[in-house]
């Protein structure tokens, strides 16, 4: 029996289960010994199966006189995802298993014939008909089928490789079989694009003999349609009749210019004559060789004149005489000028009617160049017409050499190649004999220690009653009756301040009850120690006689901290002592800068000058005008509670109506801070927040002397 009545909780105990499974060691070790001992004997009668892998890169492939154009053109829809997951059913394919299997010879090995290799049990199977009788299928079927079951064909993740795997009790054939479907598969793949080429040139030889045909029809239409037309070819690539108009305009542009020269150089010549300037300016009277024969005997009569009258008067007859061919010569001269002026414009009167015949000519080739544009619309339509032909005439011509060039099997390689052929193993892939003694091994531990444990269990062995608290606590009290722990502190004050009227004892042995109680359970060491075990986050620190137990709370905290603990200390005192002692600077944002929302939540958390404890100082705002945002506090501590282990908010001299608004919940710890306890105000502060409904209240004193006279329980 379990000594556990049937409406009392219970636990499980672990101990037991952990001793159960130990007294039975020898047991579990050889159930153990023998479970691996079967599955050595089992691995070892398994028949070994090998497995080897060969593997394919694919890629585009192509000899190096291939049109790399061609070769870019195709190397997109290759290397897709889809077509190497095509490729991969591909070598899958019954066809191509039964090349290898022909190839192979393998419908001779007994290892593919399913019904070659049946046992006992599959007779039985069979005849009870769970099992399909393998002589249904037909032979082939069959070797198709085992093969299958052998083959494992995969694209290896994150790469154009597939890999081709096989499994056979005979390693020499597993190396055997993926090394060959490998070539049958490259063997398919070449042959499918020799088979291509082959239909290329067949296609092609009829249609290039008809685009032949086409394009010497075409360009005869042409020729026939320019002659017609005279639209004949000229140097430039205009017809005839536009390059006649173009010479023609040409012509008589310098036409125009020579005539406009000439009738310039006669207007300029007559000026010089009628203003009777003299002409040895003009260009075209100088460069007259009579002119200038005229002009050299003139001014050598003047120098004969200019000789002869220093010495000779002027009625000399040899000046007389040279005076005359002097006016002779300017005759001459005046002559040879009118006839210089004649031809100048002879020569503008001919060029005046080289350009009326010119203009005629030009107005006739006007009309034959329109007819010959009309005309040449036709022309262009038929010479893109017969241009097309031939352009694609070239294009079958180039696709045929390039398909015939590839008619031969070397040059058409398959669009794959292995990179990694498959080799005869020397270690089957299973059994592997040690990993399963192992894990079977492992196994048999396992739940023969699962067994133990649960029967344990269901004998109720391995089952303790779970005490209730009150006698747990009276327990702990006897054995350890003057601990000085933060648990002995509680338990101390906790009778004397929590039981019911009912429950009073004589106060004889209250005063020995009291007097047992040495005043270091209260200490601030203790306090702290139960506050770290303490399931409750929250604690309000209360200070009945004033700053002297706000003083205490500091140093609680900062305890706290030296042990380890994240705490924060809330300021709601009304003198501010605590932000004062922990902080450098008295006008600190604070609680009622929150409240007032004068300041962000981050702005008035501060750290102690002392201690690594955190403080949220009184602030700096009016206290009345935050307590009007006092609703708001519960939201706050519960945001610190979130982020500390512990948080004690300080209430100075506060009653349980101030209490009771920082929070609504009771599950908090309430210290009463009294350095000296003063018996009065102990007694009330613990009689209201008894009546309020807080029972986890703690005294914490540093004094060192005993209460004046014992305070009976039903008093507080």
């Amino acid at each position: 029996m379990s000594g556990v009545s049937g409406n009392q909780d219970v636990d499980i105990d672990l101990g037991q289960l952990v001793r159960a499974v130990w007294a039975r060691r020898l047991k579990v070790l050889a159930i153990t010994a023998l479970g691996a001992g079967v599955a050595f004997t089992g691995a070892k009668m398994i028949s070994p199966k090998y497995r080897s892998e060969t593997r394919i890169l694919i890629e585009p492939r192509a000899p190096a006189f291939a049109n790399a154009q061609v070769n870019d053109t195709n190397a997109g829809p290759l290397l897709d995802e889809l077509n190497i997951a095509s490729q991969v059913q591909l070598l899958q394919s019954a066809d191509l298993i039964k090349q290898v299997i022909n190839g192979q010879k393998l419908y001779d090995l007994p290892e593919f014939d399913a019904a070659a290799n049946g046992s006992a049990l599959t007779d039985i199977l069979v005849a009870l008909h769970l099992k399909k009788n393998p002589y249904e299928n037909p032979p082939e079927e069959r070797v198709i089928d085992a093969f299958t079951e052998r083959l494992q064909v995969y694209q290896v993740p994150g790469s154009r490789v597939i890999g081709i795997t096989f499994t056979s009790k005979d390693p020499k054939l597993a190396a055997t079989i993926p090394n060959a479907m490998a070539a049958v598969y490259l063997a398919t793949q070449s042959g499918a694009k020799l088979d291509s080429n082959s239909e290329a040139t067949r296609w092609l030889e009829p249609e290039i003999e008809n685009l032949r045909q086409k394009v010497n029809d075409a360009e005869q239409k042409v020729a026939e349609y320019r002659a017609e037309h005279g639209l004949l070819p000229t140097n430039g690539g205009a017809n005839f009749p536009t390059q006649q108009l173009n010479d023609i305009s040409a012509e008589l542009t310098r036409v125009r210019g020579e005539r406009a020269n000439a009738d310039a150089r006669a207007q300029s010549v007559r000026n010089a004559l009628s203003a009777g300037e003299a002409s040895d300016t003009l260009q075209d009277i100088m460069s007259s060789q009579s002119i200038q024969r005229l002009k050299s005997t003139e001014s050598g009569l003047q120098s004969q004149i200019s000789d002869l009258q220093t010495s000779l008067l002027n009625s000399h007859p040899r000046l007389k005489s040279l005076r005359a061919q002097l006016s002779d010569i300017k005759v001459q001269i005046r002559r040879e000028t009118q006839k210089i002026l004649a031809s100048i414009e002879n020569e503008a009167k001919v060029s005046a009617v080289r350009q009326k015949e010119l203009e005629q000519q030009a107005d006739t080739l006007k009309a034959n160049s329109a007819k010959a544009g009309e005309d040449e619309v036709g022309l262009n339509a038929l010479t893109r017409e017969a241009t097309a032909q031939r352009q694609l005439l070239e294009t079958y011509l180039s696709r045929y050499r390039e398909a015939a060039s590839r008619a031969d099997k070397n040059s058409s390689p398959a669009d794959a190649r292995i990179v990694s052929k498959a080799i005869q193993p020397v270690d089957p892939y299973f059994p592997k004999v040690l990993p399963i003694v192992i894990v079977a091994a492992l196994a048999t531990f396992i739940m023969s220690s699962i067994v133990i444990m649960l029967a344990e269990l269901f004998s109720g062995r391995a089952l303790r009653p779970i005490e209730p608290p009150e006698e747990e606590m009276a327990r702990e009290e006897a054995e350890e009756p003057h601990a000085t722990t933060a648990g002995s502190a509680k338990r101390a004050a906790t009778p004397s301040l929590l039981a019911t009227p009912a429950d009073e004892e004589p106060v004889a042995q209250l005063v020995e009850e009291e007097n047992a109680v040495e005043t270091n359970e209260f200490s601030i060491a203790s306090v702290s120690d139960y506050l770290r075990g303490s399931r409750a986050p929250l604690a309000i620190a209360i200070s009945p006689t004033g700053d002297d137990g706000s003083v205490a709370t500091v140093s609680l905290v900062r305890k706290l901290a030296e042990d380890g603990s994240r705490v924060i200390l809330v300021d709601m005192t009304g003198s501010g002592l605590p932000s004062d002692l922990m902080a450098e600077d008295r006008n600190m944002l604070g609680i009622t800068d929150l409240l007032c929302g004068d300041a962000a939540f981050g702005d008035t958390i501060h750290g102690d000058s002392r201690s690594d404890a955190h403080f949220i100082a009184q602030g700096i705002s009016d206290p009345r005008r935050a307590m009007r945002g006092a609703d708001r506090l519960s939201l706050l501590l519960d945001a610190l509670v979130s982020a500390y282990d512990l948080v004690i908010v300080e209430c100075g001299a506060a009653d349980v109506a101030g209490v009771s608004r920082l929070t609504q919940s009771k599950d908090v710890e309430i210290i009463l801070s009294m350095p000296e306890i003063v018996e009065q105000e102990f007694v009330t502060a613990m009689t209201e927040f008894e009546a309020a409904g807080y029972e986890r209240v703690v005294l914490m004193s540093d004094s060192d002397e005993p209460l004046e006279s014992p305070i009976s329980r039903h008093a507080a």
